[in-house]
């Protein structure tokens, strides 16, 4: 018979403890630690013979059976995961509460009629999951629905259906019946999961998980359920603007640098497959304080328009606000400006925003930030026509970017006449763009040219 203890677990890193600690060791949490009964299993004969599984073979004696990948029909969520889905694999997609994760997975199922899916949701009704269906406006006879939050009967369905593709929505809703834990503690997070990867592996069943997120951002539930999945997809976006993000953290059978860009609407969300037109408003030449810079994501480019506010500071202690920027650099170009370019602002305040709710890390958008911070700072406006790529760095020199090439094609495209690149950006034919091609050096250059 098997015998029971308790241990104490922490619900952050999934650290194990025998007595009750206010701070995890392991991740330094603060009251993290939850009392969960488990299972201690004696060892046995059938447990020595069930190690006696598959044998080890050589690459020569493996044979390969060409897979297709699954395609969902969104070409952004395609893009992201480097093709589609594979078959046998686990893609845990997480984001924040009410960001669009279900509308985006039930708008990929009810989307692809020519594979037969299984959609589990332990969190909304079949009348709930049918009514957000009757919002989007679309109905599919090949997607079978499933309200469900037992494990065991979840694969039993599976294997009755045989599906192509096993949705689960969420993943922290499920519970295993040989477990005494609650669902969604890291117990049954890990064994659940282990599970329907032993599942999905088997029978060769593409499997897409919806997790939560917790306080700090991060996905809820042990480290080791990112280490058990083959993708690790994450949905972002501010609630308050219609775009949303999906990049790939982890991602076994692609590459981790490309991202979807999605609108939300009434009807659901709506790819945006040219997002330049949509990040760049119409600005006109007496507007001080924007500027467009051309980045890059993954392997698409698309411009940006950085808005500046640069006022005198209220109170003693001079305020540094970023949106969509990190605050860290923000803080660090300023003190160039301050000590590169000779230009005051220690007693002003600043206030930096990336139009469209978007967050970027490409630090070519350096040399546009630093251009919309100093039109604002004088009040003079930046021609519309002018496009900015670049990183600036300590000693005020703007350093090489990559890509420059994709970057410049981009600002052409959009009818831009102007583009502000690196000097040390060599290589190419700038004759082929229908753009003039500034090159600069340093910051103070980048300012005569613009301000005179």
């Amino acid at each position: 018979m098997a015998q029971t203890k308790t241990v104490y677990i922490c619900q952050d890193c999934g650290a194990q403890s025998p007595k009750w600690m206010g701070k995890c060791p392991s991740c330094g949490g603060w009251n993290t630690f939850v009392e969960e009964i488990v299972e201690k299993k004696k060892p046995g004969a059938a447990a020595v013979n069930a190690a006696i599984g598959s044998q080890p073979l050589t690459l020569e004696q493996v044979t390969t059976e060409k897979m297709e990948r699954i395609k969902v029909g969104i070409t952004e969520f395609d893009r992201v995961l480097g093709g589609g889905i594979v078959p046998g694999s686990i893609v845990l997609l997480g984001g924040e509460p009410g960001i669009g994760k279900s509308t985006l997975v039930l708008q990929m199922a009810l989307g692809m009629t020519h594979k037969k899916i299984l959609y589990v949701s332990g969190e909304e009704s079949l009348q709930q999951i049918k009514l957000r269906a009757g919002r989007l406006g679309m109905y599919g006879s090949n997607c079978l629905f499933l309200s469900e939050t037992s494990l065991g009967n979840v694969l039993a369905q599976s294997g009755q259906v045989k599906p192509e593709l096993l949705i689960i929505d969420s993943i922290q809703t499920l519970a295993s019946e040989n477990l005494e834990s609650s669902p969604g503690s890291v117990t049954q997070v890990r064994e659940c999961t282990s599970a329907i990867l032993k599942y999905a592996k088997q029978n060769h069943v593409a499997v897409i998980l919806i997790g939560h997120i917790n306080k700090e951002g991060s996905l809820a539930g042990p480290k080791v359920l990112e280490h058990i999945v083959d993708s690790v997809l994450q949905f972002e976006g501010d609630t308050n603007y219609l775009y949303r993000i999906l990049r790939a953290s982890k991602n076994r059978f692609g590459s981790t640098n490309e991202l979807g860009i999605f609108e939300m609407r009434g009807d659901g969300l709506r790819e945006i497959l040219n997002p330049s037109e949509q990040l760049i408003s119409k600005i006109s030449d007496d507007v001080s304080g924007t500027a467009v810079a051309a980045t890059i994501e993954g392997i698409r480019p698309f411009l940006i328009e950085i808005q500046a506010l640069v006022s005198s500071a209220a109170y003693g202690t001079p305020q540094r606000s970023s949106t969509g920027f990190d605050l860290r650099r923000l803080n660090m170009l300023l003190a160039v400006l301050e000590k590169r370019a000779g230009f005051k602002l220690l007693a002003k305040d600043v206030f930096l925003n990336i139009a469209g709710g978007l967050r970027i890390n490409d630090p070519a958008t350096d040399l546009a930030v630093i251009c919309s911070i100093l039109s604002s700072n004088i009040d003079i406006a930046i021609d519309h026509q002018l496009c900015f790529t670049g990183e600036v760095g300590l000693t005020g020199e703007i350093r090489g970017v990559s890509r420059i090439e994709q970057r410049i094609a981009e600002a052409a495209k959009l009818g831009f006449q102007r583009i502000f690149i690196p000097a040390l950006n060599k290589g190419f034919d700038g004759s082929k763009f229908s753009i003039e091609i500034e090159r600069v050096s340093r910051v103070e250059e980048v300012f005569r040219k613009i301000f005179g």
